[in-house]
């Protein structure tokens, strides 16, 4: 696995339908790019409420998702274009679970929950429809909070160090975010590894649902 390209953005204006909003999902390559604890120095985040803070520092995709959106739309599609910071080549057989460490160079980055489809994705890729397109394909990429800050930039091979406990995969918590039926199982095994925390208060309360007489 590679570090294809490094992407950031400053606040930019998008139109969500009858409003205008400064988003920085605006991603580009940038080639390189100091990591620190909230995430890539000179990155913007547009909603603060729900997008990045230290255990959604750093969003990652796949080259290969890439390449089948491409295939599944009809169209290229520049790096960046999902909103990610890091784009890899690939997740190396192995996807994403919550706990694994990534080794980048001196840059270590821990796995910490899916990426959530949202409005501004959706505007962003010019269809109303296109979260609840992405829910559906499941391939949605992973966050991490940063362990050990450095520099970030392309080319850099990444390692992964397996979570020591059983803990599951970003796209088994992406599917059951999208599934009105939570499998407890599933939720207590999340909540045992060191998920985000605004994925943590969401499964919670699932749980405790779940868990009602």
């Amino acid at each position: 696995m590679k570090v294809i390209s490094v992407n950031s953005s400053g606040l930019k204006p998008l139109k969500m339908g009858r409003r205008t909003a400064q988003t920085g999902h605006f991603k580009e390559p940038v080639g390189a790019a100091q990591v620190e604890a909230l995430g890539l120095v000179g990155d913007a985040i547009g909603n603060a409420r729900h997008h990045g803070g230290p255990d959604q520092a750093v969003y990652i995709y796949s080259a290969e998702d890439y390449r089948w959106w491409e295939g599944h739309l009809g169209r290229e599609l520049s790096l960046g274009t999902f909103g990610e910071n890091l784009t890899v080549s690939d997740f190396a057989g192995r996807p994403p679970r919550i706990g694994d460490i990534w080794n980048c160079g001196e840059v270590r980055l821990q796995i910490t929950a899916p990426r959530i489809p949202c409005a501004t994705l959706a505007a962003r890729m010019g269809d109303p429809r296109f979260a609840k397109e992405f829910a559906r394909v499941n391939r949605g990429g992973a966050y991490a909070r940063v362990l050990c800050g450095g520099l970030l930039e392309c080319g850099q091979s990444v390692t992964v160090e397996p979570y020591p406990q059983p803990s599951p995969a970003v796209d088994d918590l992406f599917a059951l975010w999208h599934n009105p039926q939570k499998d407890p199982q599933i939720l207590r095994q999340a909540l045992a590894a060191p998920l985000a925390v605004r994925a943590r208060a969401a499964f919670e309360y699932w749980l405790a649902l779940s868990e009602k007489p």
